[in-house]
């Protein structure tokens, strides 16, 4: 008999048991931790002014890598991408929302709501078309294993 030990408010993490949910937990808090380095980068360190385009390539880099995380992670698993990928989004866009008001210039460009549906517009497309993809991988798989089947 095994005995799990319950810690004090041990229950309130049980939604994290779920893949999904604890992946787009994760990303969401790196995305927000890389986009505040950046932004309090580019804002505070006047000696790295010189090289604010390759500031920005790596910024926008690792933001990207990360954003594609919930893509490799549940690529054969459509909902488990929509699901992780638009939490982290959401995670990312809140956080975003709270930097516009220390960061007064921020939302002149985009506002949140324009941050939230680019990535959610951009993961909804990539989690169509893994499902497209896992669809027809399944029927390939299915016709293949059919017992009639003749190799031609």
């Amino acid at each position: 008999m095994s005995v799990h030990p319950q810690l004090p408010g041990y229950r309130w993490f049980h939604v994290f048991r779920n893949a999904a949910v604890r992946t787009g937990v994760y990303v969401g808090v790196c995305l927000t931790l890389v986009f505040t380095a950046w932004l309090v980068i580019a804002n505070h360190a006047p000696l790295l002014e010189r090289f604010a385009l390759e500031r920005n390539i790596a910024g926008a880099a690792l933001l990207g890598f990360l954003a594609a995380v919930p893509v490799f992670r549940f690529l054969r698993l459509p909902g488990h991408l929509l699901a992780s990928s638009l939490l982290a989004w959401l995670i990312f866009s809140l956080s975003y929302r709270a930097l516009c008001l220390i960061f007064r210039g921020l939302s002149v460009r985009l506002s949140t709501f324009h941050v939230f549906m680019l990535g959610a517009v951009v993961y909804m497309i990539l989690t169509t078309l893994c499902w497209i993809v896992a669809t027809i991988w399944r029927a390939r798989e299915s016709h293949a294993s059919h017992p009639n089947h003749h190799a031609s």
